[in-house]
Protein backbone atom coordinates (compact mmCIF):
# COMPACT_ATOMS: atom_id res chain seq x y z
CA UNK A 1 0.00 0.00 0.00
CA UNK A 2 1.36 3.15 -0.89
CA UNK A 3 1.83 5.95 2.11
CA UNK A 4 2.30 9.56 1.97
CA UNK A 5 1.22 12.37 4.25
CA UNK A 6 -1.55 13.55 2.80
CA UNK A 7 -3.81 12.56 0.09
CA UNK A 8 -6.01 15.08 -2.18
CA UNK A 9 -8.65 13.12 -3.70
CA UNK A 10 -10.25 15.59 -7.18
CA UNK A 11 -7.34 17.65 -9.24
CA UNK A 12 -9.93 20.15 -9.79
CA UNK A 13 -8.16 24.00 -8.78
CA UNK A 14 -9.03 23.64 -5.37
CA UNK A 15 -7.56 20.19 -4.97
CA UNK A 16 -4.82 21.17 -7.51
CA UNK A 17 -4.31 24.11 -5.07
CA UNK A 18 -4.24 22.22 -1.76
CA UNK A 19 -1.68 19.91 -3.22
CA UNK A 20 0.36 22.69 -4.61
CA UNK A 21 0.86 24.52 -1.33
CA UNK A 22 1.23 21.51 1.01
CA UNK A 23 4.15 20.13 -1.49
CA UNK A 24 5.74 23.58 -0.96
CA UNK A 25 5.50 22.95 2.55
CA UNK A 26 7.61 19.84 1.81
CA UNK A 27 4.50 17.36 2.59
CA UNK A 28 4.53 14.19 0.38
CA UNK A 29 1.18 14.34 -1.55
CA UNK A 30 -0.93 12.45 -4.11
CA UNK A 31 -3.52 13.60 -5.81
CA UNK A 32 -6.30 11.02 -6.86
CA UNK A 33 -8.25 11.76 -9.95
CA UNK A 34 -11.36 9.64 -11.12
CA UNK A 35 -11.54 11.36 -14.59
CA UNK A 36 -8.56 11.11 -18.10
CA UNK A 37 -7.67 15.00 -17.02
CA UNK A 38 -7.20 17.59 -14.50
CA UNK A 39 -9.61 20.12 -14.03
CA UNK A 40 -12.84 19.26 -12.90
CA UNK A 41 -15.75 21.16 -13.69
CA UNK A 42 -12.83 23.30 -15.51
CA UNK A 43 -12.58 21.88 -19.08
CA UNK A 44 -12.41 23.59 -22.49
CA UNK A 45 -12.96 21.98 -25.64
CA UNK A 46 -10.79 22.41 -28.73
CA UNK A 47 -12.15 20.36 -31.38
CA UNK A 48 -13.02 23.36 -33.66
CA UNK A 49 -9.51 24.91 -33.84
CA UNK A 50 -10.37 27.52 -30.50
CA UNK A 51 -11.52 27.24 -26.91
CA UNK A 52 -14.76 27.35 -26.03
CA UNK A 53 -15.31 26.46 -21.99
CA UNK A 54 -17.90 23.60 -20.90
CA UNK A 55 -17.51 24.54 -17.38
CA UNK A 56 -16.35 27.08 -15.47
CA UNK A 57 -16.34 30.30 -18.23
CA UNK A 58 -15.32 33.36 -15.97
CA UNK A 59 -13.66 34.90 -13.55
CA UNK A 60 -16.32 36.87 -11.65
CA UNK A 61 -15.20 39.98 -10.35
CA UNK A 62 -11.14 40.18 -11.04
CA UNK A 63 -10.35 42.67 -7.95
CA UNK A 64 -8.67 40.69 -5.17
CA UNK A 65 -9.22 37.20 -6.73
CA UNK A 66 -6.41 34.50 -6.45
CA UNK A 67 -7.87 33.13 -9.74
CA UNK A 68 -7.03 36.52 -11.38
CA UNK A 69 -3.50 36.62 -9.91
CA UNK A 70 -3.01 33.08 -10.89
CA UNK A 71 -3.83 33.54 -14.18
CA UNK A 72 -1.81 36.65 -14.71
CA UNK A 73 0.78 34.94 -13.34
CA UNK A 74 0.61 31.87 -15.97
CA UNK A 75 0.42 34.41 -18.92
CA UNK A 76 -3.46 33.58 -19.56
CA UNK A 77 -4.96 36.09 -21.94
CA UNK A 78 -8.23 37.48 -21.15
CA UNK A 79 -11.27 39.37 -22.20
CA UNK A 80 -13.45 41.89 -20.72
CA UNK A 81 -16.73 40.34 -20.02
CA UNK A 82 -19.08 41.86 -17.35
CA UNK A 83 -22.58 39.81 -16.57
CA UNK A 84 -22.71 41.24 -13.43
CA UNK A 85 -24.75 38.97 -11.78
CA UNK A 86 -27.36 38.73 -14.31
CA UNK A 87 -27.64 42.45 -14.34
CA UNK A 88 -30.45 44.36 -16.09
CA UNK A 89 -28.62 47.50 -17.43
CA UNK A 90 -25.32 49.31 -17.82
CA UNK A 91 -24.39 47.04 -20.91
CA UNK A 92 -26.87 47.35 -24.17
CA UNK A 93 -29.17 44.56 -23.65
CA UNK A 94 -31.95 43.99 -26.39
CA UNK A 95 -35.07 43.18 -24.31
CA UNK A 96 -37.66 41.78 -26.60
CA UNK A 97 -41.84 42.10 -24.79
CA UNK A 98 -44.11 38.88 -25.17
CA UNK A 99 -44.78 39.68 -28.41
CA UNK A 100 -41.64 39.46 -29.91
CA UNK A 101 -41.07 43.49 -30.20
CA UNK A 102 -38.06 44.95 -29.01
CA UNK A 103 -38.75 46.99 -26.24
CA UNK A 104 -37.99 50.82 -27.11
CA UNK A 105 -35.33 52.91 -24.81
CA UNK A 106 -38.08 53.76 -22.67
CA UNK A 107 -40.17 50.74 -21.84
CA UNK A 108 -36.22 49.43 -21.12
CA UNK A 109 -35.78 52.21 -18.87
CA UNK A 110 -38.90 51.55 -17.22
CA UNK A 111 -38.21 47.66 -17.08
CA UNK A 112 -34.88 48.55 -15.29
CA UNK A 113 -36.28 50.63 -12.88
CA UNK A 114 -39.06 48.45 -11.81
CA UNK A 115 -35.80 45.91 -11.01
CA UNK A 116 -34.11 48.21 -9.04
CA UNK A 117 -36.83 49.18 -6.97
CA UNK A 118 -37.62 45.47 -6.48
CA UNK A 119 -34.31 44.12 -5.69
CA UNK A 120 -33.79 47.74 -3.07
CA UNK A 121 -36.56 46.63 -1.03
CA UNK A 122 -35.88 43.10 -1.37
CA UNK A 123 -32.54 43.55 0.80
CA UNK A 124 -35.02 44.03 3.69
CA UNK A 125 -37.36 41.48 2.93
CA UNK A 126 -34.73 38.57 3.15
CA UNK A 127 -32.81 40.22 6.14
CA UNK A 128 -36.20 39.57 7.69
CA UNK A 129 -37.35 36.30 6.09
CA UNK A 130 -37.82 32.52 8.04
CA UNK A 131 -35.73 30.34 8.05
CA UNK A 132 -37.51 28.21 5.90
CA UNK A 133 -38.54 31.09 3.44
CA UNK A 134 -37.75 30.58 -0.91
CA UNK A 135 -36.24 33.21 -2.95
CA UNK A 136 -39.91 32.87 -4.46
CA UNK A 137 -41.26 34.01 -0.89
CA UNK A 138 -39.25 37.10 -0.34
CA UNK A 139 -39.35 38.06 -4.08
CA UNK A 140 -43.12 37.96 -3.72
CA UNK A 141 -43.46 40.16 -0.97
CA UNK A 142 -40.65 42.70 -2.39
CA UNK A 143 -43.27 42.59 -5.64
CA UNK A 144 -46.20 43.04 -3.63
CA UNK A 145 -44.92 46.17 -1.89
CA UNK A 146 -44.46 48.16 -5.15
CA UNK A 147 -48.18 48.60 -5.86
CA UNK A 148 -48.17 47.50 -9.39
CA UNK A 149 -50.34 46.46 -12.06
CA UNK A 150 -50.84 42.71 -12.96
CA UNK A 151 -48.68 43.29 -16.16
CA UNK A 152 -46.07 45.32 -14.54
CA UNK A 153 -45.28 42.86 -12.16
CA UNK A 154 -45.51 40.05 -13.78
CA UNK A 155 -42.47 41.13 -16.00
CA UNK A 156 -40.13 41.81 -13.31
CA UNK A 157 -41.48 38.55 -11.86
CA UNK A 158 -40.30 36.94 -14.57
CA UNK A 159 -36.95 38.60 -14.48
CA UNK A 160 -36.40 37.51 -10.99
CA UNK A 161 -37.32 33.55 -12.25
CA UNK A 162 -34.89 34.01 -14.78
CA UNK A 163 -31.86 35.30 -12.41
CA UNK A 164 -32.45 32.59 -9.63
CA UNK A 165 -32.17 30.45 -12.56
CA UNK A 166 -29.26 31.43 -14.45
CA UNK A 167 -27.38 32.33 -11.35
CA UNK A 168 -28.14 29.09 -9.68
CA UNK A 169 -29.35 26.55 -12.28
CA UNK A 170 -32.98 26.30 -9.90
CA UNK A 171 -36.05 26.98 -9.69
CA UNK A 172 -36.98 29.79 -7.22
CA UNK A 173 -39.54 28.19 -5.57
CA UNK A 174 -36.67 25.50 -4.37
CA UNK A 175 -33.80 28.30 -3.57
CA UNK A 176 -33.14 29.45 -0.07
CA UNK A 177 -34.57 33.00 0.44
CA UNK A 178 -30.36 33.76 1.14
CA UNK A 179 -29.44 31.73 -1.69
CA UNK A 180 -28.21 34.79 -3.63
CA UNK A 181 -27.09 36.70 -0.59
CA UNK A 182 -23.18 36.00 -1.89
CA UNK A 183 -24.02 37.33 -5.12
CA UNK A 184 -21.56 40.17 -5.12
CA UNK A 185 -18.99 40.99 -7.94
CA UNK A 186 -16.20 43.21 -7.14
CA UNK A 187 -14.23 44.62 -11.02
CA UNK A 188 -14.42 43.34 -14.06
CA UNK A 189 -15.05 40.05 -15.43
CA UNK A 190 -13.17 38.37 -17.33
CA UNK A 191 -13.22 34.96 -19.97
CA UNK A 192 -10.17 33.71 -21.45
CA UNK A 193 -10.38 32.88 -25.15
CA UNK A 194 -7.49 30.08 -24.77
CA UNK A 195 -9.32 27.90 -22.26
CA UNK A 196 -10.10 28.16 -18.52
CA UNK A 197 -8.14 24.65 -18.49
CA UNK A 198 -5.11 26.39 -19.07
CA UNK A 199 -5.30 27.16 -15.29
CA UNK A 200 -5.53 23.68 -13.37
CA UNK A 201 -3.15 22.03 -16.27
CA UNK A 202 -0.44 25.12 -14.73
CA UNK A 203 -1.45 24.13 -11.59
CA UNK A 204 -0.92 20.14 -12.06
CA UNK A 205 3.07 20.70 -12.96
CA UNK A 206 5.13 19.04 -10.56
CA UNK A 207 2.43 17.01 -8.73
CA UNK A 208 2.12 13.13 -8.17
CA UNK A 209 -1.77 13.39 -10.06
CA UNK A 210 -3.04 9.92 -10.67
CA UNK A 211 -5.49 9.77 -13.12
CA UNK A 212 -8.25 7.38 -14.17
CA UNK A 213 -8.21 6.70 -10.64
CA UNK A 214 -12.09 6.14 -9.13
CA UNK A 215 -12.17 6.29 -5.26
CA UNK A 216 -14.56 4.08 -3.24
CA UNK A 217 -13.94 4.24 -0.22
CA UNK A 218 -12.72 6.55 2.53
CA UNK A 219 -11.56 4.98 6.18
CA UNK A 220 -10.48 7.55 8.60
CA UNK A 221 -9.62 7.38 12.35
CA UNK A 222 -7.41 9.35 14.37
CA UNK A 223 -4.65 7.08 13.28
CA UNK A 224 -5.06 8.90 9.65
CA UNK A 225 -6.96 7.46 6.41
CA UNK A 226 -7.12 4.93 3.78
CA UNK A 227 -8.34 5.33 0.62
CA UNK A 228 -9.58 2.75 -1.88
CA UNK A 229 -9.50 3.07 -5.65
CA UNK A 230 -9.79 0.58 -8.41
CA UNK A 231 -5.82 0.65 -8.78
CA UNK A 232 -5.33 -0.28 -5.02
CA UNK A 233 -5.58 1.74 -1.81
CA UNK A 234 -3.34 4.25 -0.67
CA UNK A 235 -2.87 5.50 3.40
CA UNK A 236 -1.86 8.81 4.55
CA UNK A 237 -2.21 10.71 8.12
CA UNK A 238 -4.70 12.92 6.88
CA UNK A 239 -7.02 13.63 3.18
CA UNK A 240 -8.50 16.58 1.84
CA UNK A 241 -11.67 15.66 -0.54
CA UNK A 242 -12.68 17.96 -2.89
CA UNK A 243 -15.25 15.63 -4.90
CA UNK A 244 -18.55 18.06 -5.52
CA UNK A 245 -21.51 17.62 -3.40
CA UNK A 246 -23.31 15.45 -5.55
CA UNK A 247 -20.43 12.79 -4.98
CA UNK A 248 -20.49 13.27 -1.76
CA UNK A 249 -23.72 12.85 -1.70
CA UNK A 250 -24.01 9.46 -4.03
CA UNK A 251 -24.21 5.52 -2.83
CA UNK A 252 -20.94 5.06 -5.04
CA UNK A 253 -18.68 7.12 -2.76
CA UNK A 254 -18.83 5.87 0.97
CA UNK A 255 -16.73 7.96 3.91
CA UNK A 256 -16.50 4.74 7.14
CA UNK A 257 -17.15 6.03 9.32
CA UNK A 258 -19.88 8.75 8.11
CA UNK A 259 -19.52 11.86 8.34
CA UNK A 260 -20.31 13.49 12.04
CA UNK A 261 -23.76 15.47 12.16
CA UNK A 262 -22.10 18.61 12.29
CA UNK A 263 -21.07 18.02 8.74
CA UNK A 264 -23.50 15.27 7.46
CA UNK A 265 -26.68 18.21 8.41
CA UNK A 266 -25.08 21.10 6.64
CA UNK A 267 -24.08 18.80 3.98
CA UNK A 268 -27.99 17.18 3.30
CA UNK A 269 -29.23 20.94 2.97
CA UNK A 270 -26.96 21.32 -0.59
CA UNK A 271 -27.83 20.01 -4.04
CA UNK A 272 -26.41 19.92 -7.21
CA UNK A 273 -27.82 22.07 -9.60
CA UNK A 274 -29.44 21.41 -13.23
CA UNK A 275 -27.78 24.02 -15.34
CA UNK A 276 -26.17 23.27 -18.91
CA UNK A 277 -24.93 25.46 -21.33
CA UNK A 278 -25.65 26.23 -25.11
CA UNK A 279 -23.20 27.64 -27.08
CA UNK A 280 -24.06 28.03 -30.99
CA UNK A 281 -21.55 29.23 -33.49
CA UNK A 282 -23.18 30.90 -36.68
CA UNK A 283 -22.11 31.63 -39.98
CA UNK A 284 -22.95 34.86 -39.92
CA UNK A 285 -24.33 37.73 -37.49
CA UNK A 286 -28.03 38.24 -37.86
CA UNK A 287 -28.35 40.15 -34.31
CA UNK A 288 -26.98 44.48 -33.76
CA UNK A 289 -23.35 44.88 -33.40
CA UNK A 290 -24.26 47.01 -30.61
CA UNK A 291 -26.20 44.11 -28.43
CA UNK A 292 -24.16 42.91 -25.68
CA UNK A 293 -27.36 40.46 -24.50
CA UNK A 294 -30.14 39.52 -26.49
CA UNK A 295 -33.48 38.69 -23.57
CA UNK A 296 -36.83 37.96 -24.08
CA UNK A 297 -39.92 38.22 -21.73
CA UNK A 298 -43.30 36.48 -21.43
CA UNK A 299 -44.59 32.69 -21.94
CA UNK A 300 -41.86 32.12 -24.46
CA UNK A 301 -39.36 33.46 -22.53
CA UNK A 302 -40.15 30.01 -19.80
CA UNK A 303 -37.03 27.92 -21.18
CA UNK A 304 -34.57 30.19 -23.56
CA UNK A 305 -34.95 34.07 -22.31
CA UNK A 306 -31.33 35.18 -22.45
CA UNK A 307 -28.41 35.26 -25.27
CA UNK A 308 -24.55 36.48 -24.89
CA UNK A 309 -22.37 38.04 -27.64
CA UNK A 310 -19.25 35.61 -27.35
CA UNK A 311 -18.32 37.19 -30.74
CA UNK A 312 -15.35 38.54 -28.94
CA UNK A 313 -13.70 36.07 -27.89
CA UNK A 314 -12.96 34.58 -31.30
CA UNK A 315 -14.10 37.00 -34.07
CA UNK A 316 -16.63 33.96 -34.59
CA UNK A 317 -20.53 34.96 -34.70
CA UNK A 318 -21.28 33.36 -31.54
CA UNK A 319 -23.99 32.69 -28.96
CA UNK A 320 -24.12 31.66 -25.32
CA UNK A 321 -28.11 30.15 -23.65
CA UNK A 322 -28.10 28.17 -20.93
CA UNK A 323 -30.55 25.50 -19.47
CA UNK A 324 -31.29 25.72 -16.49
CA UNK A 325 -33.26 24.63 -13.93
CA UNK A 326 -36.60 23.31 -15.26
CA UNK A 327 -35.14 23.33 -18.82
CA UNK A 328 -32.38 21.62 -17.49
CA UNK A 329 -34.42 18.85 -15.94
CA UNK A 330 -36.87 18.77 -19.11
CA UNK A 331 -34.26 17.87 -22.01
CA UNK A 332 -32.37 16.02 -20.20
CA UNK A 333 -33.62 12.94 -22.22
CA UNK A 334 -33.11 15.25 -25.27
CA UNK A 335 -30.44 14.61 -28.28
CA UNK A 336 -28.10 17.78 -28.77
CA UNK A 337 -30.32 18.37 -32.47
CA UNK A 338 -33.63 18.77 -30.30
CA UNK A 339 -32.02 21.67 -27.80
CA UNK A 340 -30.74 23.08 -30.73
CA UNK A 341 -34.15 23.37 -32.94
CA UNK A 342 -35.44 24.54 -29.10
CA UNK A 343 -33.62 27.32 -28.66
CA UNK A 344 -33.29 28.54 -32.72
CA UNK A 345 -37.23 28.58 -32.11
CA UNK A 346 -36.88 31.28 -29.88
CA UNK A 347 -34.48 32.83 -31.76
CA UNK A 348 -36.38 33.30 -34.94
CA UNK A 349 -39.47 34.55 -32.99
CA UNK A 350 -37.04 37.22 -32.55
CA UNK A 351 -35.30 37.42 -35.74
CA UNK A 352 -37.32 35.87 -38.65
CA UNK A 353 -35.67 33.68 -41.42
CA UNK A 354 -32.02 36.01 -40.62
CA UNK A 355 -31.19 33.19 -38.30
CA UNK A 356 -29.12 30.29 -40.01
CA UNK A 357 -28.25 26.87 -38.70
CA UNK A 358 -25.86 26.95 -36.72
CA UNK A 359 -21.70 25.88 -37.90
CA UNK A 360 -20.38 24.72 -34.29
CA UNK A 361 -22.57 23.47 -31.48
CA UNK A 362 -21.49 22.67 -27.80
CA UNK A 363 -24.09 21.41 -25.32
CA UNK A 364 -22.92 20.46 -21.84
CA UNK A 365 -24.44 17.57 -19.66
CA UNK A 366 -23.32 17.99 -16.23
CA UNK A 367 -26.16 16.65 -14.31
CA UNK A 368 -25.43 12.74 -16.21
CA UNK A 369 -21.38 13.09 -15.30
CA UNK A 370 -20.97 10.78 -12.48
CA UNK A 371 -17.83 12.61 -11.13
CA UNK A 372 -20.15 15.37 -10.29
CA UNK A 373 -23.90 14.97 -10.93
CA UNK A 374 -24.76 18.67 -11.49
CA UNK A 375 -22.74 21.81 -12.26
CA UNK A 376 -22.58 23.26 -8.98
CA UNK A 377 -24.41 23.39 -5.36
CA UNK A 378 -27.22 25.60 -3.98
CA UNK A 379 -28.80 26.27 -0.85
CA UNK A 380 -31.64 24.29 -0.84
CA UNK A 381 -34.65 25.78 1.53
CA UNK A 382 -33.72 25.77 5.11
CA UNK A 383 -29.88 25.94 4.79
CA UNK A 384 -28.17 28.82 5.57
CA UNK A 385 -24.87 30.43 4.53
CA UNK A 386 -23.22 29.21 7.37
CA UNK A 387 -23.89 25.75 6.38
CA UNK A 388 -20.95 26.22 3.32
CA UNK A 389 -18.36 27.05 6.14
CA UNK A 390 -19.60 24.06 8.30
CA UNK A 391 -18.66 21.65 5.98
CA UNK A 392 -15.15 22.83 6.11
CA UNK A 393 -14.55 21.93 9.36
CA UNK A 394 -11.78 19.67 10.16
CA UNK A 395 -12.94 16.21 11.19
CA UNK A 396 -10.52 14.61 13.91
CA UNK A 397 -7.73 16.75 12.92
CA UNK A 398 -6.95 14.11 9.50
CA UNK A 399 -10.42 14.54 6.97
CA UNK A 400 -10.60 17.96 5.49
CA UNK A 401 -13.50 18.55 3.05
CA UNK A 402 -13.13 21.04 0.59
CA UNK A 403 -14.18 22.95 -2.84
CA UNK A 404 -16.57 25.65 -4.20
CA UNK A 405 -19.58 24.15 -2.22
CA UNK A 406 -17.21 24.93 0.93
CA UNK A 407 -16.99 28.72 0.81
CA UNK A 408 -19.35 31.08 2.25
CA UNK A 409 -18.24 34.36 0.34
CA UNK A 410 -18.73 33.16 -3.08
CA UNK A 411 -19.58 29.73 -3.62
CA UNK A 412 -20.18 28.00 -6.99
CA UNK A 413 -16.85 29.76 -8.37
CA UNK A 414 -13.84 29.04 -9.08
CA UNK A 415 -12.47 31.67 -7.15
CA UNK A 416 -14.18 29.93 -3.97
CA UNK A 417 -12.45 26.44 -5.23
CA UNK A 418 -8.68 28.11 -4.84
CA UNK A 419 -9.88 29.92 -1.50
CA UNK A 420 -11.31 26.74 -0.23
CA UNK A 421 -8.34 24.50 -1.46
CA UNK A 422 -5.88 27.01 0.53
CA UNK A 423 -7.76 26.89 3.63
CA UNK A 424 -7.37 23.19 3.55
CA UNK A 425 -3.91 23.25 3.34
CA UNK A 426 -3.60 25.50 5.79
CA UNK A 427 -6.04 23.31 7.85
CA UNK A 428 -4.02 20.03 7.37
CA UNK A 429 -0.66 21.98 8.19
CA UNK A 430 -1.74 24.00 11.17
CA UNK A 431 -0.29 26.95 10.03
CA UNK A 432 -0.62 30.28 7.89
CA UNK A 433 0.64 29.40 4.40
CA UNK A 434 0.73 32.10 1.80
CA UNK A 435 -1.58 30.89 -1.12
CA UNK A 436 0.51 33.04 -3.43
CA UNK A 437 2.76 30.03 -3.24
CA UNK A 438 0.63 28.32 -5.46
CA UNK A 439 1.61 29.61 -8.36
CA UNK A 440 5.19 31.05 -7.64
Amino acid sequence: MDEFDTIVIGAGVCGLTAARLLQSEGRRVVVLEARDRVGGRVVSDHRYGFATDLGASWIHGVTDSPVAAAAEAFGMRTVEFTVGSYQPDSRPIAYYGPDGRRLSDAETRQFVAGIESVDETLLGVVAESAPDASYRDVTEAALAAQGWDDERTQRVREFLEHRAEEQYGVWIEDLAAHGLDDDVVVGDEVVFPDGYDRLPRRLAEGLDIRLTHVVSHVRWSADGVVVSTDFGAFRAASAVVTVPVGVLQSDDFVIDPPLPDSHAAPLSRLRMNAFEKVVLGFPTKFWEDDVYAIRQQGPESRWWHSWYDLTALHDRPTLLTFAAGPAAIATLDWSEDEIVESVLAQLRRLYGDRVPKPSTVHVTDWQDDPFAYGSYAYMRIGSTTSDHDDLAVPIAGVLHLAGEATWTDDPATVPAAMRSGHRAAENVLGRPVAIEAAWA
